[in-house]
C-alpha cells in the first residue's frame, strides 16, 4: 500500500511544483513584457491554470512577489557583475556607467512594476531597498574612490548611478543608449572629481 501511494504523491508534489513555477514564470513574463501591475487572472491565463490555483499556491499577490523575486534575484545581480574593473578612474567610471546600462536596460521593467506599487506591499518595499543596498555597493567595488567623498557629493553619484536616472534620460528625454551613457559618465566624473 504504501508503495502506491508515494508515487502518487510524488506525483501530486511534482505537479503542484510545476504549477507553482508556471504561476511564478508568468508573472515574471507579464512584467518583462510591460504589464507592470499584473492582476490575478493575467496571471493565471499566462500560466495556463485557473484563478484558484494562483491562490491555492499563493496566499496573495504579495507571497507571489516574493518568489518571483526569490527566483529573479540570481539573474538580475549577475547584470551587475562583470565588466572591466581595472584601469584609471576616467575608464572605471565609463566601463561602470556601461555596465549599469546594460542591467537598467535588461531589468527596466521589473524596477518599473517594483516602483509603482511599492506603496502596496511592504516586501517590495524591502526588495527595492535591498537592490539599492546592492547597487551601491557594486559602484563602490567598480569606484572605491567613493568612500573619500563628502556625504552629499556621495549622495549624488548614487542619484546621477541610479535607475531613474537612466530611465529618464532613456524614456523621458528620449536620448540613445549610446548618448545616455556618455551623459552619465560625465556627470558622475565631475561630481567626483569635484568640478
Amino acid at each position: 500500500m504504501t508503495q502506491t501511494t508515494e508515487p502518487v504523491s510524488d506525483g501530486r508534489r511534482q505537479r503542484s511544483e510545476r504549477s507553482r513555477r508556471a504561476i511564478t514564470e508568468a508573472l515574471l513574463s507579464l512584467i518583462a513584457e510591460g504589464v507592470l501591475v499584473p492582476t490575478a487572472q493575467q496571471v493565471s491565463e499566462r500560466a495556463g491554470v485557473g484563478i484558484r490555483s494562483v491562490f491555492r499556491h499563493f496566499s496573495d499577490m504579495e507571497s507571489l512577489f516574493v518568489t518571483a523575486d526569490e527566483l529573479n534575484r540570481a539573474k538580475y545581480q549577475n547584470l551587475f557583475a562583470g565588466g572591466d574593473r581595472n584601469g584609471p578612474l576616467d575608464k572605471r567610471i565609463e566601463h561602470a556607467v556601461e555596465q549599469h546600462a546594460v542591467a537598467y536596460e535588461a531589468a527596466g521593467h521589473v524596477f518599473l512594476s517594483t516602483t509603482s506599487q511599492l506603496w502596496r506591499y511592504e516586501i517590495l518595499q524591502e526588495q527595492y531597498a535591498r537592490a539599492q543596498r546592492q547597487i551601491r555597493r557594486d559602484l563602490e567595488d567598480w569606484l572605491p574612490e567613493l568612500k573619500d567623498l563628502p556625504a552629499d557629493r556621495r549622495e549624488m553619484v548614487d542619484m546621477l548611478a541610479s535607475f531613474e536616472c537612466w530611465h529618464r534620460l532613456r524614456e523621458t528625454q528620449g536620448q540613445s543608449r549610446k548618448t545616455s551613457i556618455r551623459l552619465v559618465t560625465d556627470m558622475l566624473r565631475r561630481v567626483i572629481a569635484g568640478d
